[in-house]
């Protein structure tokens, strides 16, 4: 992993994003993914998978398998299923960060059940699950897998940009999920309009603009769906123009030469 010196800032809108749609799910892509290759969009810094999926209910991913990836899922409304090989069983909801790292195996599906998994007496909801899904190489290959999740909605009722999952010593000790990956961490911030964040400085940033509009200071509108790639430059305020859930990748590493 090697770091670039050479400012940029690179708005993707979010209809340009790729896309895969079948019955059951809707899928965005912000990188290369499955069946959809773009040589020249595979990643930015360690991060290589930023998928934005709705999910209708009674539906899912079954059962796969990853390897050597550290996966984080965020959901935005409604509840996921996660249930994997080693163990780990339970709903996904808005608020609770979920971190997955594959290492040398693991088999897991994601599904949009949880009536079932709480129980025949559970009703069933007709509610899609929309959740953002990312991937980062860990620092290692051919660890342990493991598992690790934590509600952090009191944090971000307080404002501002909260660590959700991380690496990097800095966040040693704070309420955030631990990644393999000493170089990344993601913020997420919860805004109401007239809020405003400035964004680290940092050699890589990804901002994804999960819900709402916000204002990129240098920049202007950013909505729903739309995300912005740094390259060594950060510090810039983001303010929100109606209530708004921005994602924040902060990383000091990127993947190549």
């Amino acid at each position: 992993m090697t770091a670039l010196t050479t400012p940029h800032v690179d708005i993707h809108r979010a209809g340009d994003r790729l896309k895969t749609r079948v019955s059951w799910l809707d899928s965005k892509h912000s990188f290369s993914f499955g069946q959809h290759y773009d040589p020249d969009n595979t990643h930015h810094g360690v991060l290589m998978v930023n998928n934005d999926d709705i999910v209708s209910p009674g539906q899912g991913f079954e059962t796969h398998p990853h390897r050597d990836m550290e996966i984080v899922t965020w959901v935005l409304r409604g509840s996921l299923v996660h249930q994997d090989s080693i163990g780990h069983s339970g709903v996904i909801y808005p608020g609770l960060a979920q971190r997955m790292s594959a290492g040398t195996g693991i088999l897991h599906s994601e599904k949009n059940d949880s009536w079932r998994l709480a129980g025949a007496e559970s009703p069933e909801h007709a509610e899609p699950v929309r959740f953002i899904q990312m991937w980062v190489l860990p620092d290692e290959s051919g660890v342990t897998p493991g598992y690790e999740q934590l509600e952090i909605d009191g944090e971000l009722m307080r404002g501002g940009l909260v660590p959700v999952a991380s690496g990097m010593r800095k966040h040693r000790g704070q309420s955030a999920i631990g990644i393999a990956n000493s170089d990344a961490a993601l913020y997420v911030a919860r805004m109401q309009a007239g809020d405003a964040v400035t964004l680290p400085e940092s050699p890589y940033l990804h901002l994804f603009v999960a819900e709402g509009e916000v204002t990129l200071e240098g920049a202007g509108r950013l909505s729903e769906g739309d995300a912005v790639r740094f390259t060594a430059t950060g510090g810039q305020r983001l303010s929100a123009d109606a209530p708004a859930e921005v994602l924040v990748w902060e990383m000091h590493a990127r993947l190549g030469g």
